[in-house]
């Protein structure tokens, strides 16, 4: 009785349409998820059963809740997998709600609950399982009794008791029938059923929680009620409207009021039947338009001011389907490809039959919400203009055919360049609804395809980024619905332009969610129209996941596509309109390289049209487009001169004089307009270069002509001026620069064969050198790569020289500490020449790499693996070591293939040994760096590299088959691996010098597993008393070697502290006065006399803690210095001293039983942070307990 029998006012054309797509979207989701049902089920059962013990105990109880909606959550995506066990979830939720014994905390906990499921399944199915039968309206509207409208803890309970209203509300009965049973107390007016349910709606409409939007859907239903309407219905609406108009959005409390009311009127007139509707339908548009909801900053509000007026409009209209509306005679995909599927004039449109409501006059009002519509179309919101693009389609719906299509003609005025995306991102919305309902005749496609290309190319600059993606992804909607809505015939005009910018989008827009909806689109017009040239080949290669990738599409999809003829043209005409200025650099840098690959596909047209087109934009003012069309230019030449030799034709075929002469002068032109200076002067710096490099490596005709020079200063002032770059495009600009200067150097500075060597060559050599000894790191970083890049000719009679100007660059002064880079890239430089140059053992130091210089130069590198420089930046020392070992790796693997005799066994132990300490290092990239470089001279792929010590062993431990699956960079597989070179003599020393430092160091997986490593290597030779005293004289020999050495000395320490701890030394403790203890306690000593690094101390007493193992004098030393510890000038060094002898003397049995008492109190009960004289007494009567001597304190020397 409730529900209205015709059509509601708002309600969608066609219900069995929209009940066939939902469960058709929701069959997709079951059959895509990855959940098949409500796994949960027995843990829900006994966590909704336990609710009564858990209330008491808030832990216990926020526990449980937790729980149920981390449980729950899991279904957002898959709700109606609860449908078979909502019932019995309620009934046990109910059960605490109606138990009248239940404390009111179990009640409100219950609702918690309730909410939850509520909020995951939706109320509109959840609520049908509510009890609804005529005695629970009195039970809920009791319960209202109790409720506190301002207990923000509690609003679940209102928000379920609401909704359970509504539900009852639906009751088949008048509800005056309820009303005979109430009794008048005495003094108190009656209060029908009506009353309260109407009082309690209003009274939650306008408060702050989402008990709000309950109170909304209980009105709609309550006052559209037969018996509720005759009576109630006026009175409410002015209520609402007197709300509204003395409601203001500028407050908190205006906002909260009018969200209310205008969800209960949008809800009110989208259930209520029309014709109860019809007559407050004016006067609640009228108070709507004297909102002026549209100049309100509340996007809540201005959609449902939107949602409100599309409802007002329909109910001005009559429910109807638009006979004139467009309909595809086939609504099935598999049926539309069928080969005898029924032409569309069999089934199709009925456009031209006259319609029979057409006569029907349209109320003025209509036009009033029409255009708050449109303007909804352009607001700055999503939500706004979907809701406002969704009433578009449903008015259009019911409108004539002539008024519709004027309402068509509006949508399209947004597509202006003078409206904002917003705009156009709601026409998009607009156009993509009337076409999805049919309301866009045919006849207006061609109107409608220009404008839906456009916005799927609409992208507008705005600061520093851009804004456009949202249209781009509705035009893509407006595609993928129309695929769906027309017949192959009516679109068969326009399939060449959709379908090329389909794929422009897929392929070359710079945001993923608009390729992939262009993808997308696409994939639904092969499918639905079927006529899209070369559909299913594209869909294969451009399909979701492949344009995932955006350098994935610009540079090998779009190569892929360019195979077709429809699409070559307007991919390059697209990359050179749109793409090559766009204002993200990254785009203009693969908008270049795809147009070097698109090129191969169209060489003509690119030669004809394109190129002198980009030699145009070339000198735009324009940075952006400047910088993209060098670019471009460097790229389109290099792959034309490229396909000229490929096919054997001169390269004037491609580029005639004009195109040449225009890139000779792309240079000087910019450097006449100053455009290297300033904030895009970096930018065409790089281009330049690039465009440099292209150029000489194709060879053009440019060999003594005077842009050479112009080019070389170029890359010399960019080379010199780089500290003057931001650091963010340094490394790329270092990188351009050096590799234009050895393609310009190969292609015009060597001299031709039988030519003398020009003198300008001893001059470029001579000054790059110069540049070596520059105060700024980055110009030597630049100049020491720029001689790495210069070719053979230009380096004979010179090696000496520029080998020797780079190996200063890598040695390390107090001036140039710092200058890690410099000394990074020198030594890659070196690497560089090694390859570029011969190698002869007897030739000459000065043009090849020989027996006079081949030790120099494994000097430099092998110099630069004991670079540890630390700095703000961290262990920059890391970058020189790393390259130092790619520079051993390849010079080595190079002399083993050409010349061997050149590498002595002295030269290839310190390679390996020193490679090996990298290897066991704590910095997981570098050691598995050194790894990678050590197997390689290992197991070499060439001839084998001569002298590696112990290559048999080392062969055995490390099979190649075996390694190649090892992940270095982690600790727990290549310390197990690095600590069995322990084993082998050579290797002894480095390994264990690195491997100190990682059981030492912070990291804790580090040290865990090197730790490990060393302890199993120990336990192997800990009976075996000569390797003991070999690894031990290793050990010490590390620490004498690296006295007052921070870096080693303190986890040197640590790492002795553990090997004592653990027993490694125990064969030593037996025997008094062995050398071993002596010779650690005197280097202990000599590390720490003098020092104030609180943890090297820390680490120091730990070891003489551990020193008390061995006997004789050993013992009796190292107390006294644990005694003289305890009255360091630092009190934190008092304490810990305090605290690790007392571990010690209940570790070690080193203090008489008698005495220990007596010591441990005095060690536990004095403050040792307390004054020296103090501490000093209590230091002293321990000095008197353990038989040490009390030390003396030495006067300072008077100052004369």
């Amino acid at each position: 009785m409730a529900l209205s029998e015709e059509p509601a006012a708002g309600a969608p054309e066609d219900p069995a349409e929209d009940r066939a797509e939902d469960a058709a979207e929701d069959a997709a989701l079951a059959r895509g998820a990855a959940l098949e049902s409500f796994g949960e089920s027995a843990e829900t059962r006994e966590l909704l059963g336990r609710l009564r013990t858990v209330v008491g105990d808030r832990a216990a109880r926020e526990g449980a809740l937790e729980r149920f909606r981390v449980i729950m959550d899991k279904y957002q995506e898959q709700p109606h997998l609860l449908d078979p066990h909502l019932e019995w979830m309620l009934n046990l939720l109910l059960e605490l709600v109606q138990d009248k014994t239940s404390p009111a905390d179990l009640v409100h906990l219950a609702f918690k609950f309730l909410y939850i499921i509520t909020k995951v399944r939706g109320y509109k199915t959840f609520l049908r399982l509510f009890p609804h039968e005529v005695a629970d309206v009195q039970r809920v509207l009791d319960m209202f009794m109790h409720q506190n409208l301002k207990d923000h803890e509690t609003w679940e309970t209102r928000y379920v008791l609401l909704l359970w209203l509504s539900v009852t509300c639906l009751i088949p009965f008048d509800f005056s029938r309820l009303d005979g049973d109430l009794l008048t107390r005495p003094g108190q007016a009656r209060v029908s059923t009506m009353d309260r349910i109407l009082q309690v709606a209003q009274s939650y409409l306008v408060v702050s929680d989402k008990a709000r939007d309950a109170a909304a859907v209980l009105v709609s239903r309550f006052v559209t009620r037969p018996d509720v309407k005759q009576k109630k219905m006026a009175g409410f609406l002015d209520w609402s409207l007197c709300t509204l108009a003395n409601s203001s959005f500028q407050t908190i409390e205006g906002v909260i009021a009018m969200d209310g009311t205008l969800q209960a009127l949008a809800q009110i007139f989208k259930h209520g039947k029309r014709e109860d509707c019809l007559p407050y339908a004016a006067t609640v548009l009228k108070c709507l338009d004297g909102c002026r909801l549209p100049d309100s900053n509340q996007t809540l509000l201005r959609k449902l001011g939107v949602k409100l007026a599309q409802r007002l409009g329909l109910t001005f209209l009559k429910p109807r389907l638009a006979k004139w509306r467009y309909q595809r005679g086939c609504r099935s995909l598999a049926a539309s490809l069928q080969p005898c599927a029924q032409s569309p004039r069999e089934l199709g449109t009925q456009a031209e039959s006259p319609d029979s409501d057409g006569e029907d006059d349209v109320p003025e009002e209509v036009e009033s919400v029409i255009e708050q519509l449109l303007v909804g179309l352009k607001d700055k919101d999503t939500v706004v203009r979907w809701s406002a693009a969704k009433g578009v389609g449903r008015m259009a719906g019911r409108l004539p055919k002539e008024l519709a299509d004027d309402v068509a003609g509006s949508v399209l005025d947004c597509f202006s360049f003078q409206e904002t995306d917003g705009a156009w991102h709601g026409g998009c919305l607009a156009l993509a609804e009337l076409g999805r309902r049919g309301l866009l005749l045919p006849s207006r496609l061609s109107d409608v395809v220009p404008v839906i290309l456009k916005a799927l190319t609409y992208e507008e600059k705005r600061g520093a980024c851009s804004v456009g993606a949202n249209v781009r992804d509705a035009a893509c909607y407006v595609c993928w619905a129309f695929a769906r809505a027309y017949e192959p015939q009516e679109l068969k005009p326009f399939v060449a332009a959709i379908s090329s910018a389909l794929v422009l989008a897929a392929v070359f827009d710079r945001n993923v969610s608009c390729r992939r909806a262009a993808s997308a689109a696409f994939q639904e017009n092969v499918g639905r129209q079927g006529i899209f040239p070369h559909g299913i080949d594209i869909l294969t290669a451009a399909d979701y996941f492949a344009v995932g990738n955006r350098s994935n599409c610009f540079l090998d999809i779009s190569m892929f596509i360019a195979g077709f003829p429809e699409y070559t043209q307007p991919m390059i005409d697209h990359l050179v309109t749109m793409k090559i200025s766009h204002w993200d650099r990254v785009i203009r840098e693969l908008s270049a390289k795809a147009l070097q690959n698109l090129a191969q596909r169209a060489p003509e047209y690119t030669s004809q049209h394109v190129f002198p087109q980009l030699l145009e934009m070339t000198r735009s003012p324009d940075l952006h487009t400047r910088h993209g069309a060098v670019l471009a230019c460097a790229q389109v030449a290099r792959s034309l001169c490229r396909l000229a030799d490929q096919q054997g034709r001169p390269v004037a075929n491609f580029l005639d004089e004009e195109a040449v002469q225009g890139l000779k002068q792309i240079h000087q032109q910019l450097c006449d307009r100053q455009l290297y200076r300033g904030l895009g002067g970096e930018l065409m710096r790089q281009a330049v270069c690039i465009l440099i490099e292209n150029l000489s490596v194709s060879k053009m005709p440019f060999r003594g002509d005077a842009v050479i020079g112009g080019w070389q200063w170029l890359i010399h002032d960019t080379l010199r001026n780089l500290h003057l770059v931001s650091s963010r495009s340094r490394q790329q600009m270092k990188e351009a620069a050096v590799s234009a200067l050895a393609a310009l150097c190969s292609a015009y500075l060597t001299p031709e064969p039988g030519a003398a060597d020009p003198p300008a060559q001893g001059e470029l050599v001579e000054q790059y050198l110069a540049e070596l000894q520059s105060p700024e790191e980055m110009t030597r970083c630049g100049f020491a790569l720029a001689l790495g890049a210069l070719p053979a000719p230009l380096l004979w009679g010179r090696l000496r020289q520029v080998l020797a100007g780079l190996g200063a660059v890598t040695h390390i002064s107090p001036e140039d500490v710092g200058f890690a880079e410099s000394r990074r890239d020198a030594l890659k430089a070196i690497a560089r020449i090694c390859q570029t140059v011969s190698v002869r053992a007897e030739g000459s130091p000065d043009e090849a790499l020989c027996r006079e210089n081949i030790s120099q130069v494994y000097g430099v590198m092998l110099g630069c693996l004991s670079d540890y420089t630390t700095d703000s930046r961290g262990d920059v020392g890391a970058w020189v070591r790393e390259a130092a070992m790619t520079s051993l790796r390849d010079l080595t693997l190079l002399l083993a293939q050409e010349q061997p005799e050149l590498i002595e066994a002295r030269i290839c132990e310190q390679v390996m040994c020193r490679v090996a300490q990298q290897a066991s290092e704590k910095i997981d990239r570098f050691r598995a760096h050194a790894a990678h470089v050590f197997l390689a001279l290992l197991h070499s792929d060439g001839p084998a590299v001569p002298h590696v010590p112990h290559r048999q062993e080392l062969e055995r431990l490390f099979p190649r088959s075996a390694v190649a699956s090892v992940n270095w960079s982690a600790p727990s597989q290549a310390f197990p691996r690095v600590t069995q070179l322990l084993g082998l003599p050579a290797y002894r020393y480095h390994v264990l010098l690195g491997l100190v430092v990682s059981v030492g160091g912070l990291t804790e997986s580090t040290v865990r597993y090197s730790t490990q490593g060393l302890f199993e290597y120990m336990k192997g030779i800990q009976k075996d008393r000569p390797a003991l005293e070999d690894f031990s004289g290793t050990l010490l020999q590390i620490f004498q070697d690296n006295l007052l050495n921070d870096r080693v000395s303190v986890p040197l320490m640590k790492t002795l502290d553990q090997m004592l701890a653990n027993g490694c030394f125990d064969i030593f403790t037996t025997e008094e006065n062995h050398p071993f203890g002596a010779r650690l306690l005197a280097l202990c000593r000599e590390e720490l006399r003098k020092s104030k690094d609180v943890q090297k101390l820390r680490a120091g007493v730990a070891v003489f803690c551990a020193m008390v193992q061995f006997p004789g004098d050993v013992r009796r030393k190292v107390l006294l210095q644990l005694l003289l510890l305890l009255c360091h000038p630092f009190p934190v060094i008092r304490k810990a001293t305090a605290s690790q002898v007392y571990e010690m003397l209940l570790t070690y049995d080193v203090v008489g039983a008698d005495i220990l008492d007596e010591v441990m109190a005095v060690l536990s009960d004095t403050a040792w942070d307390a004054e020296l004289p103090v501490v000093r007494g209590q230091r002293n009567h321990l000095c008197d307990l353990l038989g040490v001597p009390r030390p003396q304190l030495v006067p300072k020397p008077s100052a004369r």
